[in-house]
């Protein structure tokens, strides 16, 4: 599924609601950098965690 994200999407953790929304800044490979509202900057290995899309950014 993270084949699909794209600098500039935004995304949500799934294990972590309280690090809010998240805009991805690169994908290479398996490492995903996102920027969530509430931690920063968070470097992902897309292997172990699959990040949602936010579709609307007003939920939640």
């Amino acid at each position: 599924m993270n084949q699909f994200l794209e600098p500039g999407m935004l995304v949500r953790h799934p294990d972590r609601p309280d690090w809010g929304l998240g805009q991805v800044q690169s994908v290479i490979g398996d490492r995903i950098t996102v920027n969530f509202e509430h931690v920063g900057k968070i470097v992902i290995n897309g292997r172990n965690v699959v990040l949602l899309p936010e579709t609307d950014p007003n939920a939640g």
